[in-house]
């Protein structure tokens, strides 16, 4: 319509349901609008103001209410969404810590980061074996989100695998998407850098496994066995599984801490893919009640979740001759076996895996909305901002 001033009338809906509406109003316009131009000139139009109408003070306190948090919620999306687009020799693992420190200091949480010396005191072998065929070093990045009298203690894991071309398996088709596989951890740092404006009665510990999945002479081989952080040895027979194999260090990290529960975002597997097309990301857990939550949290937030079973029997396939586990089980029931694979390094605590595979990045116009762009879409950081909002 090429607009560029648009105004929503007064929502005809009772007062309490005012603030949801305007903060669903309010991502959709900033959702909406969002182009990644940092690389070329932006020559599409944009709007350049919005006015929200309320009927009366009552519902203006709600709609002012339900704009904060609208703002919030989308900023830290397409925050996200900066973090996927950027080409992979802008954004190797060091650059992401540093965006990631950055922006810890000015939201006040507490940040580090480990390098490769440091994990490997940690007997970080997993994620070590997979960084090592590239010349970029991994890093793993940890932020702390801790208020007084918290009530509850939640990891949120994120695979940031800054490019991946697949190791020594190496890929053949789409390697210009792969600076994509770090969606997981761009929802992470996205989420953790909003949650000191919403304020949580809940400490959240959030981890990313940040590496480059590269060929070379270093590079992690087919047969190669390397040990985990948690003393479980891993057969690696395909190099291209390489996210469930640093998420391994990076969830008994997690796990090593004392929390109530952990939840892992990774664009895991392309089974996920194959079976929810673009349209939802894919919920293994090993606890109910935490599914349960996460489903009414992403329905709430209009990112579609769509849980899958997690048959022990999957276990079998990723049982290795010579290790205790293997990183590729087979092609069948892919989404499964990777997820089975992860909760053997969460040391029993209640645990859930979303494979955003399907939904973190789109390559063409596709997906559940006209407010979802090609490239990154930030996926689950509306998710997890709602979920942590009423956890405690």
């Amino acid at each position: 319509m090429h607009a560029a001033h648009v105004a929503f009338p007064p929502a005809a809906l009772p007062a309490t349901s005012v603030e949801a509406v305007t903060q669903a109003r309010v991502e959709g316009i900033v959702l909406g609008a969002y182009r990644f131009t940092r690389y070329k000139k932006d020559e599409s139009g944009a709007v350049q103001s919005v006015t929200l109408l309320a009927g009366g003070n009552e519902q203006q306190r709600h709609v002012e209410e339900g704009q904060k948090r609208g703002v919030l919620f989308a900023d830290a999306t397409n925050f996200a969404r900066d973090l996927v687009n950027e080409p992979p020799n802008q954004l190797p693992p060091t650059r992401l810590a540093e965006i990631a420190s950055e922006a810890a200091r000015k939201a006040g949480l507490k940040c580090s980061v480990l390098d490769e010396d440091a994990m490997k005191a940690l007997g970080m072998g997993a994620i070590l074996s997979v960084g090592a065929g590239s010349d970029q070093p991994p890093r793993l990045i940890v932020l702390e989100y801790a208020p007084p009298r918290a009530r509850r203690s939640v990891a949120i894991v994120g695979k940031g695998v800054c490019y991946d071309s697949g190791g020594l398996n190496l890929k053949h088709t789409d390697l210009e998407w792969m600076k994509g596989d770090m969606a997981g951890g761009a929802a992470v740092i996205a989420t953790m850098k909003t949650l000191p404006a919403l304020r949580p009665p809940v400490r959240v510990l959030g981890i990313v496994a940040a590496v480059e999945n590269m060929p070379s002479g270093k590079a992690v081989k087919p047969g190669d066995i390397v040990r985990a952080m948690n003393g479980k040895t891993i057969e690696i027979n395909n190099t291209d599984a390489e996210g469930r194999v640093i998420l391994a260090d990076a969830l008994a990290y997690a796990a090593q801490d004392g929390v109530d529960e952990i939840i892992d975002l990774a664009t895991l597997t392309g089974s996920a893919m194959v079976a929810l097309g673009c349209y939802a990301a894919a919920l293994l857990s090993n606890d109910g009640e935490l599914a349960s939550r996460l489903l009414d949290a992403a329905a709430r937030t209009g990112e579609r979740l769509w849980q899958l079973p997690l048959y022990d029997e999957f276990l079998e396939d990723m049982r290795s001759q010579v290790a205790d586990l293997r990183n590729s089980g087979g092609r069948y029931g892919g989404a499964q076996k990777g997820a089975i694979f992860l909760r053997e390094f969460v040391n029993g605590k209640s645990w859930a895996h979303l494979d955003i595979a399907p939904t973190a990045f789109l390559e063409k116009d596709e997906g559940t909305g006209p407010y979802l762009p090609k490239g990154g879409t930030g996926y689950g950081v509306r998710t997890l901002l709602t979920y942590l909002s009423g956890v405690a």
